[in-house]
């Protein structure tokens, strides 16, 4: 079975930006709100983190439990892994998660400073200092057959698009959100129609969903 890489669930603004400026411990996703993001994916029945039964169904709620759909590894950029910039001063950052991380997968983060792995639950960080075609090959061996997913942030996505490495997105654009600053992924969706087929399908809760697919 052919192994895809997807970029799955990426929430970006209407004005094209996945993440804020001033990214801090305390602000992981810069000046933007995360709970404007992600409200869609918040109100759905099996959002990861519902401590209380309901929630929605439907489209969103498709997405939110595709997410870990035949992952079996994740390639991560430094910036979404925590906001400690060059040397690792000491490791006893081990990323926004807590004590059971969502990915449930070997997690290899791309840095310039490697550090030794750990594992908190069922996840493993890795740190590897590769190109995205090194770093997709290493990914592609721990996920022992299933899919690779690229989770960002903006730079690392922009990176393996660039590298022309991604089989699949999808990419949740929230039209209330206006940035105006911070990682910009793209100025119209329409930037990677050159390489991708591209569907827009808006939810009752107002995101829409943008699907590419290589042509």
């Amino acid at each position: 079975m052919t192994q895809l890489v997807r970029v799955q669930n990426f929430m970006v603004s209407n004005d094209g930006y996945g993440s804020g400026e001033g990214q801090s411990a305390e602000r992981p996703f810069g000046h933007a709100d995360p709970a404007a993001l992600a409200s869609w994916a918040g109100a759905t029945a099996h959002w990861p983190n519902r401590t209380d039964p309901g929630g929605s169904y439907g489209l969103d709620d498709y997405f939110t439990r595709d997410f870990a759909n035949n992952i079996g590894a994740e390639i991560m950029g430094r910036n979404k892994f925590g906001p400690v910039r060059g040397p690792w001063e000491n490791e006893d950052w081990q990323g926004w998660w807590g004590d059971e991380p969502p990915f449930h997968t070997p997690v290899f983060v791309l840095t310039h400073y490697p550090r030794p792995s750990f594992t908190l639950g069922e996840t493993t960080f890795h740190f590897i200092d590769a190109a995205p075609k090194d770093a997709l090959a290493q990914a592609f061996e721990a996920a022992d057959g299933k899919d690779v997913r690229i989770g960002g942030g903006v730079a690392t996505v922009r990176a393996f698009l660039d590298a022309d490495l991604i089989d699949t997105l999808h990419m949740a654009v929230v039209p209330s959100v206006e940035l105006g600053r911070g990682e910009r992924l793209w100025s119209s969706p329409e930037d990677l129609t050159d390489r991708f087929h591209h569907e827009a399908v808006p939810s009752a809760s107002g995101v829409v969903h943008h699907l590419f697919w290589r042509k």
